[in-house]
């Protein structure tokens, strides 16, 4: 995650001039009396200075210890012959030797840095020998290797003067003179650094000139070397809210810490491109960079050119350049610009018109003049335009100017105090700029997650390309083709949590949250139809929606739309557009951590007391710090861990890092604990081996390191259309990978219908299937690629032709506002008048011919009966349709002709899935009916043939479902059951709900980013967590990876964390407010099974928490520290679960269920009961009524509860019969009721059950039939509801009125 070895603020620091010849000869020609105003010299390396600059005398430290935050592994010499140099004197008259000049023989230096040309880049428009002092400049460098990787540097030239001297006697034009002419020869120090901090560097730079320029040339190599050893002491902040501050007087230098991981720290003024171009110009170079063309800046000063350049690189953020980057060329560089690939160069302005002239295709970004143009013939495409209004809104919302926000202070005599604030007012307003770029690139690719397969890292490019507006798409088919784009795709495909899937997730409108419930086809809602002939500003508001459709009623809910909005007086508010949330700034202050003084820096002894004293004050901040903020805590750990291993003490590095691991593995650094591990002696991994916690680190290392030589790189496939005959598994994944379906049991029933009718008429031409072996028995059918594309393309038409649906205002304010045409008839006759059949997901209607009108045919849910009769025509009779409902008399007939049998088979399948969908108020047999509906669709136009709507039936599912299986819901479930949710929507096929978690709207910082609103958690195989807003039931977060094993257990922790308890033996931690999985307790040496919370006696008391594990380990944690307080060990059999009543944990193992005091000692414990004794049967829950004294507990295979009490633990005082339960999997206590989630029978067939027991009359109330495999989990919310997941056969979670 971070970097792969402790590296400090310097990597290197060169000092650049002019060579000691060049100036013997100039001072020659002066002597001379030639004249001499401005001189230009070749540049060349004088000085490198590298770490380590120490070393330690002994060896007892072992290989792989550094005295200096270094690289040692990645140098390499540069060599400089001596030559022998007459004296040159300084500016005082002292005469200086060549060595004093540089002492380059022999030097270590980073070897990804070309000091061939860093001269060049220091003095891009030359080195100048003036006869006046010239004025100080700054200007920075950024280098890339072959790799990417970059290296910045911050370059300062300045003037020293010189004297000259022959014979000892001071000569002016050949005469003696008293006052000697002077000349002023400029010098360059750059700073090399692997992060890029321009301004603390040129603050440092600043700060070292005025020790610099009064010293004498017999010191200024000493001087360069001390200052770049104090640089290379400075360690950098880890990401996070702590940044550094260290002293080089007279300045404090402040290196602030990088926002995450994903992203370099933001040390330079990001709104200097707002202040040079208008946002229209700003959006040219964007789209220039995305679109990857060949653009250079320009500029008569060469610092705005990186400056400028850097800027635009955080604006693409998360896209990251992938070409050339090239911010400065001096004159002899020009030719870079010839490069056939894409690149971002810059060079000096007035070479502008001899680079239009010699470049083609090439985007010129002129700095100082604010515009954007491009070679002749090539044009410059827009940005799309809902993207580009909103940004512009955005921008106008800013505040650039300093001096507005000054104006109103009193005049500071602190400059300290003056740099503070205008640090802080930069970050501020940096934070809101890349909140906005970030925005705009949101609003740019936010569709991309709509056409991305998952399972087979797969992108729809076509059906990306097609979704889009018209006017956009030259801009996204140029994108596709990039490499930046590529790379993104990765990282989406690798479902990447990084900042832009963040804003992307929390500015989902309600109707896209919506989408998240249902699987339906891709179709316009009649919202989106509405808005299609609308200008951009009010297509902005694209993503308001509906709440959830109630199932009892054929209206929607309007939900409360959230004002997510940061700016307030943006002008796009006027206008009514609801603009995306996730434009906040940091929450949390940026904390400071404040160097201790830089001891003389050459000497080891010295450099070691500065480390102690640095890990000393470490450790006072930790152990003042509030445990409550882990976060800062964890930053501290990094750096003290960083220092320990610097200074030598690997053991205590690791024992850091160990905690870093428990707070925040966000900033963990896999590869330095790598390094650290790799250099372990022998004594001390004998040390390490008797400490278990470090030794579980160091095997985790070793686990990493093989799974990141397993790992692949990742790669992305675009969905292409099969050349080859297909068998079945080959054909599901084509069908998903084209994003059509997902489902395996849908694809498996679509493979059976495109194998349909071909074999039947037996005609070769045509064939789509292929038999490969002879036997019967032994049949393998094949799916042709003809009729495969056939199929494909039918689909994609179909879908086009309903994005292009026009459909008059009179109409659309008859049908609901989420509601999408996904099936137009053509023009036939019916009993209403000549129209066209419409199909939406709730009713067909008819579109009326001539003056345009709207007549509703049916709803779904009113149809009575749907059969073909024929009607007469002239001497033929034509197939027609007829419909009845239960809400009109007459009979709607409509003469669909050759259609009739497909619009047949659909209405019957749509009809079936809403009754379906109504009786187990499950909305998703709707979207599943659509879908083969769809299909049926496209199978008939493809296969063309007599059996086509034959093997269109093959899809008509809930219809077969409604004529074999009686399709009503008994009363007792019908009428408390809410409604159901399908928590694997995404998934190709339906996973086990393994634990639920409803945790109230307090949970987590409340108003921020929707975090304030109540939240239902469930836990999937594989680690995998789902997130639904409880309060709409849509899902709020497709999938929190959380390991890879089997979750068993959550809870909800203070306001701030979310404990879930896996497989492995981990608690992973997650952050309810980021939904970042960033800590991990991992204590436990066997799988964790259960969580429980302890109420405190007081607020002052601390929260206390327990966990315990299989072989019967419970674990007491602080919650505030993460620590273990207590832990010990039960005699059992396989512990299963824990809670806490009465100040007392009761812990449920196979065997029995025991009541534990603290401490550990066992108070009580209950058995099983004796006929219930044996190897199938064990506990497996159990619920205490301790007011009343009574222990609930049920069993696996064994379908009765045993009730105790707790004064008789010997044998249950009642047992109560649970009908037609095959063994009790969980249960829980809902006001004066226990519900029980079991596996049993209903009708003859496995079911998942629910009973409702009476606890005061002990008998069954209620029996639910929840689910179509067994109930795994229950869960309650506030009492009102329980809700109730299911097995892997059926995967969906159900909602459950409590009465």
């Amino acid at each position: 995650m971070a970097v792969n070895n402790p590296s400090g603020l310097l990597e290197a620091c060169v000092v650049v001039g002019a060579s000691r010849e060049s100036l013997k000869e100039l001072c020659q020609a002066q002597l001379q009396g030639k004249e001499i105003k401005h001189c230009s010299l070749e540049a060349e390396v004088l000085q490198v200075h590298a770490p380590p600059f120490v070393s330690k005398e002994s060896d007892t430290d072992g290989p792989g210890h550094a005295p200096a935050f270094s690289r040692v592994q990645r140098r390499r010499s540069f060599l400089k012959k001596k030559r022998e140099r007459p004296a040159v004197s300084s500016n005082n008259g002292t005469k200086t030797s060549d060595s004093t000049i540089s002492k380059a023989d022999d030097l270590s230096v980073p070897k990804d840095i070309d000091l061939n040309a860093l001269p060049q880049l220091c003095f891009p428009d030359g080195l100048i020998v003036a006869t006046e002092n010239q004025e100080d400049s700054y200007h920075f460098l950024v280098f890339t290797d072959v790799f990417g990787n970059q290296t910045h540097g911050v370059v300062v030239q300045f003037y020293r003067s010189l004297q000259f001297s022959l014979d000892g006697v001071t000569y002016q034009n050949g005469h003696r003179s008293s006052k000697p002419p002077r000349l002023y020869t400029a010098y360059g120090i750059c700073i090399i650094s692997k992060y890029p901090y321009y301004n603390a560097l040129r603050d440092c730079l600043s700060s070292f000139l005025v020790q610099l320029k009064p010293c004498r040339m017999d010191d200024f190599e000493e001087k360069v070397k001390e200052f770049s050893a104090k640089l290379a002491l400075v360690p950098i902040p880890p990401p996070g809210q702590l940044q550094v501050v260290f002293s080089l007087k007279p300045l404090q230098i402040v290196l602030p810490p990088r926002e995450d991981m994903d992203r370099p720290a933001v040390d330079l003024d990001l709104h200097l491109p707002f202040l040079c171009f208008r946002p229209e110009q700003i959006l040219q170079v964007i789209c220039s960079i995305l679109t990857e063309q060949r653009v250079v800046f320009l500029s008569t000063d060469w610092a705005r050119l990186t400056l400028v350049a850097e800027c635009f690189m955080f604006f693409i953020h998360p896209l990251c350049w992938q070409h050339p980057f090239v911010p400065i060329l001096s004159r002899q560089m020009l030719d870079f610009l010839m490069a056939p690939t894409a690149y971002l160069m810059g060079c000096h302005a007035h070479h502008f018109e001899e680079v239009a002239a010699e470049t083609e295709d090439l985007v010129q970004i002129d700095i100082d003049s604010g515009t954007v143009s491009a070679s002749c013939g090539m044009d410059l495409l827009d940005m799309p335009v809902i993207a580009t209004e909103c940004f512009k809104g955005r921008v106008e919302g800013l505040q650039l100017n300093y001096d507005l926000e000054v104006c109103r202070r009193g005049s500071s005599t602190d400059m300290s105090e003056l740099r503070a604030h205008r640090r802080q007012w930069q970050r501020k307003l940096n934070s809101e700029i890349l909140s906005v770029t970030l925005e705009l690139i949101v609003n740019i690719f936010r569709d991309v997650h709509d056409h991305l397969n998952y399972e087979h890292r797969v992108f729809n490019s076509e059906g990306f390309l097609k979704s889009q507006e018209t006017a956009d798409q030259a801009f996204y088919k140029k994108v596709l083709e990039t490499h930046i784009f590529h790379s993104f795709l990765r990282d989406r495909l690798s479902r990447k949590m990084d900042a832009f899937t963040r804003m992307e997730i929390n500015t989902r409108s309600e109707a896209y949250r919506l989408r998240t419930v249902s699987d339906s086809p891709r179709r316009p809602t009649m919202q989106e139809t509405t808005r299609k002939y609308m200008g951009p500003e009010n297509r902005l508001n694209k993503r308001l929606g509906m709440s959830l459709p109630n199932l009892a009623e054929d209206h929607s809910l309007t939900a409360p739309i959230r004002q997510l909005s940061l700016m307030k007086n943006s002008p796009l508010i006027d206008k009514g557009a609801t603009l995306s949330p996730g434009l906040k700034l940091p929450s949390k202050p940026v904390k400071t951590f404040k160097l201790p003084e830089f001891p003389p820096p050459l000497a080891f002894h010295y450099v070691q007391k500065y480390y102690c004293d640095l890990i000393n004050l470490l450790s006072e901040f930790i152990a003042t710090a509030n445990p409550q903020d882990s976060s800062l805590l964890a930053r501290y750990y990094y750096l003290r861990g960083l220092v320990s291993y610097v200074a030598g003490k690997r053991l205590d590095a690791l024992v850091d890092f160990q905690n870093l691991n428990r707070t925040d593995t966000d900033i963990f650094p896999m590869e330095l604990v790598r390094a650290v591990v790799d250099s372990l002696q022998d004594s001390e991994r004998s040390v390490v081996d008797r400490r278990p916690d470090l030794k579980r680190l160091v095997s985790r290392m070793k686990k990493s390191s093989e799974q990141a030589r397993l790992e692949d790189g990742g790669s992305v496939k675009k969905f292409e259309l099969p050349r080859t005959h297909m068998l079945q598994e080959d054909f599901v994944r084509r069908v998903q990978e084209s994003g059509i379906v997902k489902d395996h049991g849908t694809i498996s029933r679509l493979f059976d219908a495109l194998t349909v009718g071909v074999e039947t008429a037996g005609k070769l031409s045509a064939q789509s299937v292929f038999y490969l072996d002879s036997s019967p028995d032994g049949q393998q059918k094949q799916v042709d690629p003809e009729v495969f594309r056939d199929f494909y393309t039918i689909w994609k038409e179909t879908e086009a032709e309903a994005q292009d649906v026009d459909l008059p205002a009179s109409v659309l304010e008859r049908l609901d506002p989420n509601e999408r045409v996904y099936k137009l008839s053509a023009s036939v006759k019916t009993s209403h008048g000549v129209g066209k059949i419409a199909m939406t997901e709730r009713r067909l209607f008819l579109l009326t011919e001539g003056r345009p009108g709207y007549v509703e045919v049916a709803r779904f849910r009113d149809l009575e009966e749907v059969k073909i009769s024929s009607a007469p025509f002239l001497l033929l009779r034509i197939p027609s349709l007829k419909i009845k409902t239960c809400r009109k008399r007459e009979t709607f007939e409509a003469n669909l002709k050759y259609e009739c049998d497909l619009w047949h088979l659909m209405i019957k399948e749509m009809w079936a899935g809403r009754k379906m969908a109504d009786e187990h108020k499950d909305p998703q047999y709707v979207e599943q009916a659509l879908t083969n509906a769809l299909l049926m669709d496209a199978v008939v136009g493809c296969l063309q043939s007599q059996k086509a709507i034959f093997a269109a039936s093959k899809l008509a599912y809930f219809d077969r479902m409604k004529r074999e299986v009686p399709m009503m819901v008994p009363k007792t479930t019908s009428e408390t059951l809410k409604h159901k949710i399908n928590p694997c929507l995404n998934l190709p096929s339906p996973q086990a709900v393994d634990i639920l978690l409803y945790t109230p709207g307090e949970l987590g910082a409340a108003g921020s980013e929707g975090s304030g609103y109540p939240k239902l958690w469930c836990a999937l195989s594989g680690g995998k967590v789902v997130v639904f807003d409880a309060a709409s039931w849509s899902m709020q977060q497709n999938c929190i990876q959380v390991g890879t094993s089997r979750l068993n257990c959550m809870l909800g922790v203070d306001q701030q964390q979310l404990w879930i308890g896996s497989e492995d033996s981990v608690i992973y931690i997650i952050n309810p407010h980021s939904m970042a999985c960033n800590k991990q307790l991992t204590e436990h040496r066997a799988e964790v099974t259960g969580l429980a919370l302890e109420d405190r006696p007081d607020k002052y008391s601390p929260l206390v928490a327990y966990s315990c594990s299989t072989e019967g380990t419970v674990i007491m944690w602080e919650v505030a520290t993460l620590q273990v307080r207590r832990h010990f060990r039960l005699s059992c059999d396989g512990l299963r679960s824990l809670q806490i009543f009465g100040g007392r944990l009761w812990c449920c193992a196979l065997d029995c269920v025991m009541e534990v005091r603290r401490n550990g000692t066992l108070h009580r414990k209950v058995a099983l009961p004796d006929h219930l004794r044996g190897p199938p049967s064990f506990y497996s829950g159990f619920v205490v009524f301790y007011e009343r004294e009574q222990l609930w507990t049920g069993c696996t295979n064994a379908g009765e509860l045993c009730v105790w009490h707790l004064s008789d633990p010997k044998r249950p005082f009642q047992r109560i019969q649970l009908p037609d339960c095959a063994g009790v999997i969980c249960m829980i206590k809902v006001k004066n009721k226990i519900w029980v989630g079991c596996h049993g029978y209903s009708g003859g067939k496995a079911r998942g059950k629910i009973y409702v027991v009476d606890t005061e009359h002990h008998k069954v109330e209620k029996e639910l039939v929840a689910h179509s495999d067994s109930v795994q989990t229950l869960c309650s919310a506030e009492d009102r509801y329980v809700l109730s997941g299911a097995a892997g056969q059926d995967g969906k979670i159900a909602i459950w009125k409590v009465e």
